[in-house]
């Protein structure tokens, strides 16, 4: 099982980081290692002094495929779910400076929260205009829309497929929207598919 991420998915979260608007799906990868299952506590790492979250709408694919046509892409996946993104991001900066790899910045272990359940994607009736949103504290922190991502979901599938096989259980984070920030200690993160709570947990 691998983590395929796409960064840069949404233009407002782009410009916010200050980076370019790509004209194609931006990957990376994350090791098994990183997953945070079950609602369990992120607890922050020591070798970075700002950790920020980028909650994502995640595909998991239950179809092996390689070369896959846009048009084919949704055979290839049945249910949705939500994760977060954790990145160290004055790491990342750092790394970027040098014209270094920043997998250290993203591919740490419990870097990718993932929700514990997923939905059958047959409950919305396009999966291009779902909403999502995280709650730090009882407060509203993100909100997206998934018609505002720049490649969609099946162009993804499409374009990663072209690079790598896909396997059964392989998982794809699809971008974050605007309004990432950091992570503090005592923080209550709470992950929302529509209406229906997909995540619940604490950050120590």
């Amino acid at each position: 099982m691998k983590i395929i991420c796409i960064g840069r998915n949404y233009a407002k979260h782009a410009k916010e980081l200050e980076n370019e608007v790509p004209d194609e799906p931006v990957i990376f990868l994350k090791p098994d290692t990183a997953l945070l299952r079950n609602n369990q506590p992120f607890f922050v790492p020591e070798f970075a002094e700002d950790f920020h979250y980028e909650t994502e709408l995640v595909i998991k694919i239950d179809r092996l495929g390689k070369n896959i046509g846009k048009e084919f892409a949704h055979r290839y996946y049945n249910e949705i779910g939500m994760g977060i993104d954790f990145t160290a991001r004055d790491l990342q900066q750092k790394l970027k400076d040098k014209g270094l790899p920043w997998e250290r910045a993203k591919a740490f272990d419990s870097s990718a929260a993932i929700s514990k359940k997923f939905v059958p994607k047959t409950r919305f009736k396009d999966i291009q205009n779902v909403n999502f949103k995280l709650l730090v504290n009882g407060e509203e922190r993100q909100i997206g829309y998934t018609g505002d991502m720049l490649f969609k979901v099946d162009e993804i599938i499409a374009y990663v497929s072209k690079f790598f096989t896909l396997k059964i259980g392989d998982l794809i984070y699809t971008g974050t929207p605007a309004g990432v920030g950091s992570v503090n200690i005592g923080d209550h993160f709470e992950v929302f598919l529509e209406n229906e709570k997909m995540m619940d947990f604490l950050i120590k």
